[in-house]
């Protein structure tokens, strides 16, 4: 069970091993992009690429019934965005195993990745853990840790973290199926650990409006607002643009999409816009400054900094709001 990108890898993996599967659930298609084609979850694309059969159950009752029908000895999850309820996890003979990117306790819910990055970590994780029911509380079959680099975003991020997931869960799955038709007396190399409930850290939702930036943040903590928020919801701010021949403003969302810090504390105003001696695109925030690399307009498409500037030049003594 899966649906994001995150999930394609690990779908490959278990094509390849021993453990391919036996249908895929995944979320329904859903409008995407500019035009709100509908498009297909990348799973589905793969598994039918592979003639496995493809569900996608629009209610909680579909989603019982069809794994139900389905059998299952063992369930996968990846990204699948629902809690399974008690009804599925009691099916297969072996037990719901679930693909968590972060070092859990930490990090439960919806956006590990982007919290991770958020908080400056230097490193997180990825974890094999039963499902038990509950968000992300279930025992831990294995754990392997990843650095985080120093310009990494949440889809660079993702895509090394699902790679990394893929290999460890079927050196996993090798491991807990020999257990489980094991004797208990001679269970004694894979243990599944229970989690430390009281070393817990939860993540929420992201939503469009978490991604407004402040500028009386430091340029650090902005730095890794805007990669923990690449590719989405895509940080922001309000640039006031002046039309040439009319003179008047119109109110525009700005996407940061890449930036650096320089260490500089000058006397502007918070969000004041700047060129450095070097002639780069700066903001003044609440410690030191931000140098914009790339953008994107409300309306427009990505560009570099100096695109921008040739479009717009009375962005310079602007303030972003």
């Amino acid at each position: 069970m899966g649906t994001p990108d995150f999930a394609v890898p690990v779908l490959e993996e278990l094509l390849k091993s021993d453990f391919k599967p036996k249908a895929v659930i995944t979320a329904p298609d859903k409008p995407a992009g500019r035009g709100q084609k509908i498009t297909p979850p990348p799973v589905k694309i793969i598994a039918q690429n592979h003639q496995i059969p493809v569900f996608q159950p629009e209610t909680k009752e579909d989603l019982i019934k069809q794994t139900t029908d389905l059998g299952p000895d063992l369930i996968v999850v990846a990204a699948y965005g629902k809690i399974l309820p008690k009804e599925i996890l009691d099916l297969p003979k072996y037990g719901s195993v679930n693909i968590h990117p972060s070092l859990l306790p930490n990090y439960r819910g919806p956006s590990p990745i982007q919290f991770a990055i958020l908080n400056g970590d230097s490193k997180t994780g990825v974890s094999i853990i039963l499902m038990n029911g509950k968000m992300d509380e279930g025992p831990i079959l294995a754990q392997e840790i990843v650095e985080i680099e120093k310009d990494e975003t949440a889809k660079s991020l993702e895509n090394k973290l699902s790679k990394i997931a893929s290999k460890l869960l079927i050196k996993t799955l090798n491991y807990w199926i020999v257990f489980k038709e094991m004797p208990k007396s001679a269970r004694n190399f894979i243990l599944p650990q229970q989690q430390d409930d009281s070393q817990a850290i939860y993540t929420k939702i992201l939503t469009k409006e978490d991604a407004k930036i402040i500028w009386n943040k430091t340029a650090d903590e902005l730095d890794r607002q805007i990669r923990a928020f690449v590719p989405w919801p895509g940080s922001f701010t309000i640039f006031k643009e002046k039309t040439v021949n009319e003179g008047n403003e119109k109110i525009k969302a700005l996407k940061i999409l890449k930036a650096n810090v320089l260490e500089l504390q000058t006397k502007k105003e918070l969000g004041e816009v700047f060129l450095t001696d070097k002639k780069e695109l700066a903001v003044q925030t609440g410690k030191n400054c931000l140098i914009i690399q790339q953008l994107q307009i409300e309306g427009g498409k990505p560009m570099t900094a100096q695109e921008f500037l040739n479009g717009h030049p009375e962005i310079v003594g602007a303030i972003l709001e």
